[in-house]
């Protein structure tokens, strides 16, 4: 299986590249900085310099061919103000969409965020407000494609606690922490899972084992 996947570079990227190479998927990340690449290659992982804030569609699909999955896990990133949460949370995810859809892939991950299904309450930061924003936008538009077997995965506040291998996945789950680890290994345990297309879940924390949450969400018992 070859997965190919946006944000390369990215906390969550990374660990979900160490995990396919280690069990001996290929796996390719899209990294803006030549100097990224290092990293990529010492996780088994294939780096591809690619900014798709820049790129156009035929550029990204050219790195797509014969890819089995691709996962979008890219994010402008704290600092960044609210035009790049819309370049990079929405323009370049709807630029990836079409790429995997011009060079015929059709499984896609998409690494989102939790409330996104409603507008942000008054008094929220502008620039938060910007991102949730630019991840509903861009979850709708990928959502509604046809040509795609998408999965949109919504985790909650990010941690670098190691993973524990238990988590809460469902459609709604609440507001709670979930380790980057365990993130990365529901991710791969969503490409395995073809049942959880169309389908937007939460992630946090829990007490049900990776494989099982995963195939529940699958079975519609999420």
């Amino acid at each position: 299986m070859r997965t190919v996947i946006a944000g390369g570079h990215g906390q969550i990227a990374r660990r979900v590249e160490q995990l396919l190479a280690e069990r001996g998927d290929e796996v390719a990340g899209l990294i803006r900085k030549p100097a990224q690449a290092g990293a990529l290659l010492a996780l088994g992982a294939e780096p591809v310099v690619c900014d798709l804030e820049s790129s156009d569609v035929a550029d990204v699909a050219r790195h797509l061919e014969g890819a089995d999955a691709v996962v979008f896990a890219a994010g402008a990133g704290p600092g960044s103000g609210a035009d790049r949460k819309d370049t990079v949370d929405r323009a370049a995810a709807v630029l990836f969409a079409d790429a995997a859809e011009q060079a015929g892939v059709r499984r896609m991950l998409v690494v989102s965020a939790m409330g996104t299904d409603s507008e942000p309450p008054p008094g929220t930061d502008a620039v938060f407000a910007g991102y949730l924003r630019a991840k509903a936008a861009a979850d709708a538009d990928i959502r509604s494609r046809s040509g795609l077997d998408t999965t949109i995965l919504r985790p909650g506040r990010l941690t670098d606690d190691a993973g524990t291998g238990l988590v809460s996945l469902a459609d709604s789950t609440g507001r709670s922490d979930v380790t980057r680890d365990d993130v990365a290994a529901v991710l791969v345990a969503l490409l395995d899972a073809p049942g959880t297309a169309g389908l937007t879940l939460e992630l946090v924390g829990g007490d049900t084992p990776v494989a099982e949450a995963v195939a529940a969400a699958a079975d519609g018992r999420g």
